[in-house]
C-alpha cells in the first residue's frame, strides 16, 4: 500500500479537517452499479467504527433492462433502499434547468461534510463538487494517472499492464484529474478476464475508502498532484471492440477475449455466422505458423488452435517470421450454449482448415 505525500488542490475551496471524537461526518454516497455498491455495503457496515452518517445515496435513474425491457433499480440503489438510506436519482446537476436547480438544492439540504463518489457515471460540477465541507473522494479502478475515464479496469487489461489499482481522488473539475490522496496497487494475473479484475477492485476500493475515512485530515494533508504528462484515457468500451481481427497477434486477441469478458464480449463470423470466443489459453510461447491468419489449424480436446498474426519477441522487439498462434478453450456458436474445446471435438460444427473471418457488410 502506498500513501502519497502533500500538494493543496488549488481547484476546491476545502476545509482543513480537524479530527473529533464526539462529531459523525455526514457523508452522502453517490454510485451505480456494483462495483460501487460493495463499498456502500462496507461503509453501511462500518458506520459506528469510521465515525460517519450515510445520510443519503445519490445513483442513476432507473433505466430500462433485460428483454423485457423494465425498469430496473440500480446496484446501489438496492443496497441503501436494503438499509432504509435516503435515494436520491436526479438526471442533472446542470444550472441550467430547473431540475438541476432543484438537484443541487437537495444536496445542499443533506449538510454533507464529505461526498464519496464511485462509479456513478453522472458529471458533478464545481459548484457541487464544492458543497461538502471536505470536498467529493473518488474510489478509481486504476493507479492514476494511468487510465484516467470511463473502462479503466478493461483497457488495463488489453494494454498488457501488469499491474493496476485504487485511487481515492480528491474530485475536482476535470475528468479524474485531481490530486491523490491513496494508492493500493494489486497484479493482473495472466487468467485476469474484465469480470475477475473487476471483483477485485471493487474489493480493494471499498478497503480503501474505509482506509481513508479513518484519518481523513491526514490523507488530505498528504495529497499529490496528479502528472499529467503521464496521463492516458481509458475510453468508454463500444460493442464493435469485440470483434477479432485475426491479423492481430495472438498476444493482443488473447488479451481481447479477456479484457471485453463479460461485456462485449469477444466474437467472430464463421460462414457468416457470429461466433463468441469466450476463453483462450495465455501465451507463453506461440506455435508458429505458415497458415493464414483466422484458420482452425487443428481441433484438439484441449484446445482450438487458430492462426493469428505476427507476434512480436518480448524481449528483442523483433517480429517472428511465421504466424502466431491462439489456443481457443471454450465458445458458442449462435443460438448455442457455451461448449468446450473436447465438446467441439466430438461435435461437427468445427473442423480443421475451417476459416474465422471478420463480418461481410
Amino acid at each position: 500500500m502506498t500513501t502519497l505525500a502533500c500538494a493543496p488542490d488549488v481547484s476546491l475551496t476545502l476545509t482543513t479537517l480537524k479530527p473529533t471524537t464526539t462529531e459523525r461526518l455526514r457523508v452522502v454516497f453517490a454510485g451505480t452499479p456494483e462495483f460501487a455498491a460493495i463499498s456502500l455495503e462496507v461503509l453501511i457496515n462500518q458506520q459506528d467504527a469510521l465515525n460517519i452518517d450515510i445520510v443519503a445515496v445519490y445513483s442513476q435513474p432507473d433505466r430500462k433492462a433485460g428483454r423485457g425491457q423494465k425498469f430496473a433499480e440500480s446496484a446501489v440503489k438496492q443496497v441503501a433502499l436494503a438499509h432504509n438510506i435516503a435515494v436520491e436519482q436526479p438526471e442533472t446537476f446542470k444550472k441550467s434547468s430547473i431540475e438541476g436547480m432543484t438537484a443541487r438544492q437537495t444536496f445542499q439540504d443533506y449538510q454533507p461534510d464529505v461526498m464519496i463518489v464511485a462509479a456513478y457515471g453522472l458529471i458533478l460540477p464545481i459548484g457541487v463538487l464544492n458543497t461538502p465541507t471536505y470536498g467529493c473522494l473518488n474510489i478509481h479502478g486504476s493507479l492514476l494517472p494511468r487510465w484516467r475515464g470511463a473502462a479503466p479496469i478493461h483497457r488495463a487489461i488489453l494494454a498488457g499492464d501488469t499491474e493496476t489499482g485504487i485511487t481515492i481522488m480528491q474530485m475536482d473539475k476535470g475528468l479524474d484529474t485531481g490530486d491523490m490522496l491513496y494508492k493500493v496497487r494489486a497484479p493482473i494475473e495472466s487468467d485476469d478476464t474484465a469480470a475477475s479484475l473487476h471483483d477485485k477492485m471493487a474489493e480493494l476500493g471499498a478497503t480503501a475508502i474505509t482506509t481513508v475515512l479513518q484519518d481523513l485530515a491526514h490523507y488530505q494533508a498528504q495529497a499529490i498532484a496528479q502528472d499529467d504528462s503521464q496521463a492516458n484515457y481509458a475510453e468508454k468500451l463500444v460493442k464493435t471492440e469485440g470483434e477479432i481481427d485475426w491479423t492481430q497477434s495472438a498476444t493482443v486477441i488473447e488479451r481481447q477475449i479477456r479484457g471485453l469478458t463479460p461485456w462485449p464480449g469477444a466474437y467472430t463470423f464463421l460462414a457468416g455466422q457470429r461466433v463468441k470466443i469466450l476463453a483462450s489459453l495465455p501465451v507463453n510461447a506461440s506455435q508458429p505458423t505458415d497458415q493464414p491468419a483466422g484458420t482452425v489449424i487443428s481441433v484438439g480436446r484441449k484446445a482450438v488452435l487458430v492462426a493469428c498474426g505476427n507476434d512480436s519477441n518480448t524481449d528483442t522487439g523483433i517480429e517472428t517470421p511465421q504466424a502466431s498462434t491462439l489456443a481457443i478453450t471454450q465458445l458458442q456458436f449462435a443460438g448455442s450454449k457455451p461448449v468446450r474445446a473436447e465438446q467441439i471435438c466430438h461435435g461437427n460444427q468445427l473442423n480443421d482448415g475451417d476459416q474465422f473471418s471478420k463480418e461481410t457488410k
